[in-house]
């Protein structure tokens, strides 16, 4: 294999070549695979590319939507990108099932986004929190005109505050900001803040007393946090799909919340579960999943055991089920405003600020998950699933419609495995 250097100065093209060539067999067919894959609209292809680094294609995912979820009594159309099977129709059932029981309620506790200069300092901790007291306003200052346009949208830099964090390790302090970020999601905001703070900061101690390490934003928001929640009588629980009293459906559905909230093991798929609703609509509105998902994993763990995020009650006869989680999100800025499907996803939510993303992003995941636990306490997860297993099998084996029609049938009331679909379609020698 040779050894190429430059790689990145490669047109989109050579750089095509030179994997396929590599590391693919020189095969022509992959070469296709991977060019079909492109946007016919060039425009779109090169906002694509500019996303990330060394890109030679696009990965497609399937972008579907969830129609008629009511929330606070808007109905929303609101859309989803997963690859993973049942999860959009789960979502879907759910909103159907709530709609004709008031939908759900959500409304924002809070909205402070943090970030940190991690630094340290050789010298008495007396003297360091006057020198940070007699010049944090001051500091302020040298960040007014970072801060102009944002303040102008009711935004900004909240409080700073000094941390001693030498407990924890030797020498280590933070300054420590909070940040309203209004409608962006900030981070660079945020970031040139801290960095800017920190230069600052810095000049006011000699060469060798105080070290900053580093300044960054951080994805761990605790305080940027949403409730959503459904309610009915317990009674009017009663539904085609959950074939036994509400009664009882009621208390092993509290059962199984319960679960999630002291077993480490169901807590784990139970969060996983819910995240599979707020990522699809974080993708699918051009939004970072990777810090949601790590803020709320921390979060699940923010009383030294990590369990389930929903909370239920079913006093004086009513079913009350609740997510409580933080989500760091903006509607403008970044992937939001240069994707074009992400833009679409914004105008179909009617054009949401951060804090209505926030509420429809919680409701989706609560959506899911009551689907989930629906179907664990009743009929069980498989069945639901099964179908969507069922046709990525027939896919895989490029069966005909005539063959579909006739493995459907077949399966109607039996067990869905690979190998149980195979021998049915006579590809017993396809992987051989």
């Amino acid at each position: 294999m040779k050894e190429l250097c430059g790689f990145s100065k490669l047109s989109k093209l050579e750089k095509l070549n030179f994997v396929v060539d590599e590391y693919l067999n020189a095969s022509e067919h992959v070469k296709k695979d991977f060019l079909s894959c492109a946007y016919e609209n060039e425009k779109f292809q090169r906002i694509h590319e500019q996303f990330s680094e060394n890109t030679i294609s696009n990965f497609h995912l399937p972008y579907g939507v969830v129609p008629h979820l009511l929330m606070n009594g808007v109905d929303y159309c609101v859309p989803m990108v997963i690859e993973e099977s049942s999860v959009v129709a789960a979502c879907s059932r759910s909103a159907k099932f709530w709609k004709r029981r008031g939908g759900f309620h959500a409304e924002v506790i809070s909205k402070i986004k943090t970030g940190q200069v991690h630094f340290y300092y050789n010298g008495p901790w007396k003297k360091l929190r006057k020198i940070f007291n007699e010049n944090k306003a001051i500091l302020l200052t040298h960040v007014r005109e970072i801060n102009c346009n944002m303040s102008k949208r009711g935004g900004g830099i909240l409080d700073i505050s000094l941390i001693d964090k030498t407990q924890d390790e030797p020498n280590y302090y933070q300054l420590s900001l909070n940040f309203d970020t209004c409608d962006a999601q900030g981070a660079n905001y945020i970031n040139t803040n801290l960095e800017t703070l920190a230069f600052e900061f810095k000049k006011l101690f000699s060469d060798n007393e105080l070290e900053i390490i580093f300044s960054i934003v951080s994805n761990y928001t605790p305080d940027s946090l949403v409730r959503c929640y459904v309610t009915c009588p317990i009674s009017e629980l009663q539904d085609d799909q959950i074939e036994m009293p509400s009664d009882l459906f009621a208390t092993r559905f509290a059962k199984a919340v319960r679960i999630s909230q002291v077993d480490i093991t169901r807590a784990v798929t139970h969060n996983k579960g819910i995240m599979n609703g707020v990522d699809a609509v974080a993708i699918a509105t051009g939004n970072d999943f990777r810090s949601i998902e790590a803020c709320v994993h921390a979060f699940a763990s923010k009383e030294g055991r990590y369990r389930g995020l929903t909370n239920i009650s079913l006093e004086n006869q009513r079913f009350y089920y609740e997510l409580i989680i933080p989500l760091s999100v903006g509607t403008v800025g970044g992937l939001t405003n240069l994707h074009p499907l992400a833009c679409n996803s914004l105008n179909m939510l009617k054009k949401p600020h951060a804090e209505d993303l926030m509420k429809i992003m919680a409701c989706i995941g609560l959506a899911q998950n009551f689907a989930a636990i629906r179907s664990l306490v009743t009929s069980g997860i498989q069945k639901g699933h099964m179908k969507m297993h069922l046709i990525n099998i027939l896919n895989y084996f490029e069966a005909s419609e005539k063959e579909k029609e006739q493995t459907f049938l077949f399966f109607k009331d039996k067990r869905v495995s690979f190998n149980e679909v195979r021998s049915f379609l006579g590809r017993d020698k396809q992987l051989q």
